[in-house]
């Protein structure tokens, strides 16, 4: 293995949807280079904060029927029972919701937390308050999937813009099947997703864990056990 391959191995790909403005934040660099050596480096740091932000790293998922996994990286910021979005009319039952906040260091390629066919997605403008508040879940703007999973389970994930993010790029369609884990979309510059579960299961996640999309389990919808307990370490 070359010196080259071997740099290239260790650095973290870039997601294609990042490639326009990590250009952009370099050309402004050159120009302020030019203009102003100390603003050309304060434009350098901004660049490679850019090129960080929309990292898109390979991710080891879990792969058995039943498993949860998280949707994004980022904060577990709640762990409560609410109704899904109107939009997808599944009625005014309340489900278990988990919610993941993601700040701006977080990597915001978002995946699937199940395996299965994507039956709706329905976009719904809003506001662009603090993703982190509660009530963003019914006021910001939002996009909603349904995934019904090859047991006939439906789990919503949806993605919400916070207070910067002012957009929300999805990568599939209805009608599409996805796989644990592969990519379903990305919000840009620091937001949330909410997952909601079938009634009755249990969070194996906390809140305040750190979640990895991909990666971090948050609940098995097969699983009989009592619920897990937590401690901070």
């Amino acid at each position: 293995m070359s010196i080259i391959d071997s740099i290239r191995k260790q650095l973290t790909p870039i997601h294609p949807g990042g490639y326009p403005f990590v250009g952009g934040f370099a050309l402004v660099s050159l120009i302020l280079f030019w203009l102003w050596a100390p603003l050309g480096w304060l434009a350098t740091v901004a660049t490679l904060w850019c090129a960080y932000f929309f990292r898109d790293p390979p991710r080891v998922t879990p792969v058995r029927d039943g498993l949860v996994v998280a949707p994004a990286d980022g904060r577990v910021s709640q762990i409560v029972n609410a109704v899904p979005p109107q939009e997808l009319g599944l009625g005014e039952r309340s489900l278990p919701r988990i919610s993941i906040f993601m700040s701006v260091f977080d990597c915001h390629v978002n995946r699937s937390p199940v395996a299965g066919r994507i039956e709706r997605i329905v976009y719904r403008a809003g506001k662009f308050l603090s993703a982190d508040l509660d009530k963003a879940s019914e006021d910001n703007e939002r996009n909603a999937l349904l995934i019904a999973t090859p047991t006939g389970q439906r789990i919503v994930v949806v993605q919400i813009a916070g207070l910067v993010a002012r957009r929300i790029v999805p990568f599939t369609r209805e009608g599409e099947t996805v796989g644990a884990g592969q990519r379903i979309g990305m919000i840009r510059f620091g937001s949330r997703v909410d997952v909601y579960l079938p009634q009755g299961t249990r969070a194996l996640a906390a809140e305040g864990q750190t979640a990895v999309a991909g990666e971090t389990v948050l609940a098995d919808l097969k699983a009989v056990e009592a619920g897990r307990t937590f401690r901070v370490a």
